[in-house]
């Protein structure tokens, strides 16, 4: 009795555990290569924050790469949009109207979205962006978590702890020489 007890137990545990994250999307490489966008002025990363308007704590996190393309890190994101393509948590496709779609989705009468946008090198945005794809579909709650992640791996972001709370990333990133 006691072992089936055990296989009931992790059996319901992983039910409940798979049950947490949404399905990968996974757009095609001619969808990708028809929207790539790049844009025309310095590579740079942008972290989105948003934030409840009510609590004042942080919502969600996002990541805004501007390398050899311009993409949205969305983990565990809601956004979408049938004109723009994405591949596990990575949107394709945006240039600066796709982006402000992006952001509008977000801010509403309960949420606002904090903005802020670091200046790096050619080779730090592209490292961001292939540490972006490579990271795959995110569950839920872990957008934080997964995007602190990435920039704690990014030169000169070395000091970005990894952790789960929006709020406090965007202390942190804020607080990085040459936020805006």
């Amino acid at each position: 009795m006691r072992c089936f007890f055990k296989v009931f137990v992790a059996l319901c545990l992983a039910l409940t555990v798979s049950a947490c994250s949404k399905p990968a999307a996974w757009a095609s490489d001619e969808d990708l290569a028809k929207v790539q966008y790049r844009d025309a002025g310095p590579t740079k990363l942008t972290l989105f924050t948003m934030i409840n308007n009510r609590s004042g704590t942080g919502a969600h996190t996002s990541l805004m790469i501007s390398a050899s393309q311009r993409v949205i890190w969305d983990p565990a994101g809601s956004f979408y949009h049938p004109s723009i393509p994405e591949r596990n948590d990575v949107l394709f496709g945006i240039s600066p109207r796709v982006a402000d779609v992006y952001t509008r989705y977000h801010a509403r009468e309960t949420f606002h979205v904090i903005v802020q946008e670091l200046e790096v090198s050619p080779d730090v945005a592209e490292k961001a962006l292939r540490l972006a794809l490579a990271r795959g579909n995110v569950g839920d709650a872990q957008c934080a978590l997964s995007t602190s992640g990435i920039l704690s791996q990014l030169s000169g972001l070395e000091s970005v702890s990894v952790g789960w709370y929006p709020k406090k990333l965007a202390e942190q990133f804020g607080a990085l020489p040459g936020v805006d």
